[in-house]
């Protein structure tokens, strides 16, 4: 099987944006029209999600018919409404009896700082996405829940920088694919695992009057928090984080499972950026099933986690400049 390298190499699975380029912010659906199990895992401090609760095992719902992923704050848990609406009009979800009802958990990242404040993911904007939403490679960097992504912030986004959306995936043999797609919007840098080297974040530059690392390099939030002024500025940093994603899988998983490789999944944040999981961060990550294959659970959590990782990388690779934050993909 040849692979797009995206979450969408997984058969079942769907991604569309949308987004709004001048206020720097958007969402990202991913669709599984036929239902698929799920579980989530919550790792950072200040998360905004919507409808995780019923991914417990212990819970009555088995499957979801959709994630979304937005900007815009606590304001762009929205857009899950105009999923549910494009989904409800398909006569997907739930049955109830009387009425069908999509399953449509989300998580939000912050990005109210950059662009316009006024200006979130809502229902319309959900709804567009979905619409949008195939089988092929979906676009990266500056889209979807990415369009307004930043890294670096510890010191505001004055040192920071421009970061996005990636996607990501790998084929682990007997024909099981894990897949990934994530948002990074991170308090700290982000790290390529292959060489331990930041290849984007925190910036050196003057706070104040103080100097942030050394000039013409990152400065390390890692180091920076151990620092004086870093100490300092700890408790008054930007709340304004948070690394949310998908991974997905055609392995047939149980929804115990499901939760179980979102938690192993959160190891590709782990190994990309640092530091993770703060509680500056609220970093979610669901997991999908979409099909019957058996598989080491084991197995395909720790390949979620490779995924995830690249994925990672991908999304500030692909990232371009924008709201006057510096990014590196420089085509274009």
């Amino acid at each position: 099987m040849k692979l797009k390298n995206a979450i969408t190499d997984v058969r079942g699975i769907e991604v569309g944006h949308a987004q709004d380029d001048q206020a720097l912010t958007g969402c990202t659906v991913i669709l599984c029209r036929k239902g698929a199990v799920a579980g989530v895992d919550v790792r950072g401090g200040a998360p905004g999600t919507r409808e995780t609760d019923l991914l417990n095992p212990i819970n009555l719902v088995q499957k979801v018919h959709a994630i979304v992923l937005a900007g815009g704050s606590a304001f762009g848990l929205d857009a899950a409404t105009g999923v549910m609406r494009y989904l409800a009009e398909k006569k997907i979800g739930f049955n109830t009896g009387v009425a069908k009802v999509p399953i449509v958990p989300s998580a939000i990242l912050y990005d109210l700082n950059l662009g316009r404040a006024d200006v979130r993911p809502d229902s319309a904007m959900g709804y567009r996405a979905a619409a949008l939403a195939s089988s092929d490679a979906p676009a990266e960097g500056n889209v979807g829940a990415g369009t307004g992504a930043s890294i670096g912030k510890m010191f505001g986004l004055k040192l920071g920088m421009k970061s996005g959306l990636g996607t990501a995936s790998v084929d682990i043999g007997s024909g099981i694919v894990v897949g990934a797609i994530v948002a990074v919007n991170a308090f700290g840098d982000v790290i390529d695992p292959q060489s331990g080297k930041i290849i984007a974040g925190l910036r050196s530059g003057k706070v104040g009057p103080l100097r942030v690392g050394k000039k013409d390099h990152y400065a390390d939030t890692l180091t920076a928090m151990k620092n004086p002024v870093g100490r300092g500025i700890l408790g008054l940093a930007t709340r304004t984080n948070t690394v949310i994603g998908v991974v997905a899988t055609n392995a047939k998983l149980t929804k115990a499972q499901a939760t179980k490789v979102a938690q192993m999944a959160q190891d590709g944040i782990a190994r990309t950026i640092k530091p993770a999981h703060t509680m500056l961060d609220g970093d979610v990550i669901f997991a999908l099933s979409t099909g019957s294959r058996k598989a080491d659970v084991s197995t395909v959590g720790a390949y979620a986690a490779e995924a995830m990782a690249e994925a990672v990388l991908r999304g500030v690779r692909m990232a371009k400049s924008a709201g006057g934050l510096q990014g590196l993909n420089t085509e274009g």
